[in-house]
């Protein structure tokens, strides 16, 4: 599939996915929702790629989130702004979350500006958040007139900043600059901007230089931890990948 909004090239087993509506500060149009679940699902059987980063193009920012000049004409439309197809089309774009969080791939999010609503989304769907100094995060659903928890953030947010600081994100809609982002967690580490983008290869050419399984099993334990499992279970599962691990090294070395 030849992509319109987005950018993707490989470095060795490094995938590096850039949004590329830059004119429109990144926003996440139906052509770009429909490219990023396609992307998201060729990840799926992507052998070669061990790694991806993923940041935004332009000096606008990361991703200001859904498109809403294309929201706004489809709201004028009386033919097409009915409860179902609002309905089919969150579920189609909330679609691509799921996709990001169920690829074996670690993810990293180069957030190179403004990350709002959706964009921010994107953002916490990844593994790992780096940022740079021109950085800011909104859950700005609720800022728009929509329900302040959308896109997986009643999921995601509070599971990195902690109940009271995610629920104050959504019920306000206020802006969080990069350094609070970077104290409360939501981010891993800051950076000037002309270093972002390489620290970000910094840091996926060291996962890449590990054990393609142990990346996989590693953020597959994580997933299952994140849904909520048991400590027997994620025992259980942490038992299983060791012993599937050491028996792959023992193999290698006979």
């Amino acid at each position: 599939m030849e992509y319109q909004t987005l950018l993707y090239e490989t470095r060795g087993d490094i995938g590096i996915l850039t949004y590329n509506r830059p004119q429109m500060a990144n926003a996440m149009n139906s052509v770009m929702i429909k490219e990023l679940i396609h992307f998201w699902q060729e990840r799926m059987a992507d052998q070669k790629t061990r790694v991806i980063i993923t940041t935004g193009a332009g000096e606008k920012g990361f991703s200001s989130g859904a498109d809403l000049k294309e929201t706004g004409e489809l709201q004028k439309d009386k033919d097409r702004s009915t409860i179902d197809n609002f309905f089919f089309g969150q579920s189609r774009f909330s679609f691509l979350y799921r996709l990001m969080r169920s690829c074996p791939q670690p993810i990293i999010s180069a957030v190179n500006g403004p990350a709002l609503g959706g964009g921010l989304s994107l953002a916490l769907a990844s593994d790992i958040r780096l940022a740079n100094e021109n950085a800011w995060f909104c859950a700005q659903y609720i800022n728009i007139g929509l329900g302040g928890a959308d896109m997986g953030s009643s999921y995601f947010l509070w599971r990195l900043v902690g109940w009271g600081k995610a629920i104050e994100m959504c019920l306000t809609g206020y802006r969080v600059d990069v350094e609070e982002a970077y104290r409360i967690g939501l981010v891993n580490h800051v950076y000037p901007k002309e270093a972002l983008m390489g620290k970000a290869m910094e840091m996926a050419e060291l996962m890449a230089s590990k054990s393609q399984s142990a990346l996989y099993l590693t953020k597959e334990a994580f997933d299952s931890a994140l849904n909520g499992i048991s400590l027997d279970d994620a025992i259980k599962m942490e038992n299983r990948n060791q012993a599937l691990l050491m028996g792959t090294l023992n193999t290698k070395k006979q």
